[in-house]
């Protein structure tokens, strides 16, 4: 925890000195370091067997983000109110953290609503295609007074929990097969149901907000716990052979889906058009080379929204090859722990929580591969890293459940004595 607070206040004095900024940086970084530190005692006293390394992999990317987004937008007469929505953003995220710790540290009770919150997160993919307004071609978003929110952010969790408590019940009647359809086995309909709900609302992400990543991200989610619950890899293929013959109709119908295509296949082709994001992107990352040009002294802030979808060009160009390594390292412990803490758990709806939330982490740091020309742009943004108000407080969510998840199993792991007296500790408290 002191590293990576000491890594994101050193961030910071090289924004300060570079561009001659003046006091804001050291003022977020002071409110950001105290919010952190009092969010990781409050972890430490509520959940003291919980994973020691989430929370400081956590405090390293957001501290990152937060160090780009007032780099990349200062000068630009918006910094001071990018950096400040941010700092606030990430409180409350600590906040929603430690509401998740305390209202679902019996997290198993939460299964008990699957179906309720399925409903719940169905009704807010509904609200942004009734009520949402659309930005850089994607309606995803609700407005709320000053406030724009990303229900999607917040129903990609809610499903999560219903994925997970619904295959933990029905995995064994799942695995059964009974008939087979296109030569691949498949189990009886009836069980089949709610899963495909939650596809049809992805498709209706697809359709009706133009957002193809977020609906990937959501299908991706779900074929990967139906694999981990059934242990069917037919399921994986049946799904992916799914979107493999949708796509050339979806690419047909959608001028979105031609855009991304498009500017992935030859963005050289309208360089100062619809393939300006990623040539620049390019162009930035070749600049910055191995050694990079240095915090404060590269271009990546003529992107447009760099600080959101490209913010990881900027980690690439001006802290080097070492430093955007050093980024996806630290995705990849968190994946790893949470994997861990999935394999970890006693029972079968908390492996499939821990590797559900894991997963969708994992999955959303696909955009590297889109920012550098490896796929399709997906339009997802960096977890923790890039801006932006709902992904910050439901990454954090994730990351309080991955937490409470993880002190279950840390405790079961413990002689039955200390488990016994850790018992009658919180009958007292409760």
């Amino acid at each position: 925890m002191v590293i990576a607070l000491l890594a994101v206040a050193l961030g910071f004095a090289t924004v300060l000195f570079v561009q001659k900024a003046t006091a804001p940086p050291m003022t977020y970084a002071g409110a950001y370091a105290g919010t952190m530190c009092a969010l990781y005692v409050g972890v430490r006293l509520l959940l003291p067997h919980s994973d020691t390394i989430l929370l400081p992999i956590v405090t390293l990317l957001t501290g990152l983000g937060l160090v780009m987004v007032y780099r990349l937008t200062y000068g630009t007469g918006g910094a001071e109110n990018l950096a400040t929505a941010q700092v606030l953003w990430i409180l409350v995220g600590s906040g929603a953290l430690l509401l998740t710790i305390l209202f679902c540290r019996d997290y198993q009770r939460l299964m008990d609503y699957k179906y309720l919150l399925a409903l719940i997160g169905v009704a807010l993919i509904a609200s942004t295609i009734l009520f949402g307004h659309e930005i850089n071609g994607a309606k995803l978003w609700l407005r709320v007074g000053p406030i724009s929110l990303q229900p999607s952010e917040f129903a990609r969790v809610a499903l999560i929990i219903f994925f997970a408590g619904y295959l933990a019940d029905t995995r064994e009647l799942l695995a059964a097969t009974s008939r087979s359809f296109l030569g691949f086995q498949i189990p009886r309909l009836k069980y089949f149901g709610p899963v495909v709900l939650v596809w049809a609302a992805s498709v209706a992400l697809l359709v009706f907000e133009k957002d193809v990543g977020i609906s990937l991200l959501f299908i991706a989610i779900s074929l990967s716990m139906l694999y981990t619950a059934t242990g069917r890899i037919t399921y994986a293929l049946f799904g992916s052979l799914l979107f493999v013959t949708g796509f050339p109709v979806l690419y047909l119908i959608f001028s979105h889906v031609q855009k991304r295509m498009e500017s992935w296949l030859d963005p050289w082709s309208d360089p100062y058009g619809n393939g300006y994001q990623v040539t620049q992107s390019i162009f930035n990352i070749a600049d910055g080379g191995f050694t990079g040009t240095g915090l404060g002294q590269g271009f990546s802030h003529i992107i447009p929204e760099v600080h959101n979808d490209f913010i990881f060009t900027a980690i690439a160009s001006e802290l080097d090859l070492a430093g955007a390594t050093a980024v996806l390292l630290a995705f990849l412990v968190f994946v790893y722990r949470g994997t861990k803490i999935a394999i970890l758990a006693h029972d079968p709806a908390s492996k499939l929580l821990a590797g559900g939330l894991s997963a969708a982490l994992a999955l959303q740091t696909i955009i590297v591969g889109g920012v550098t020309k490896a796929i399709p742009l997906s339009g997802l943004g960096l977890p923790f890293v890039s801006y932006g108000g709902s992904a910050v407080v439901s990454n954090f969510i994730v990351t309080g459940l991955l937490l409470v998840v993880s002190e279950q199993a840390g405790r079961q792991g413990l002689p039955k004595k200390k488990q016994q007296s850790f018992a009658k500790a919180e009958g007292a408290l409760g």
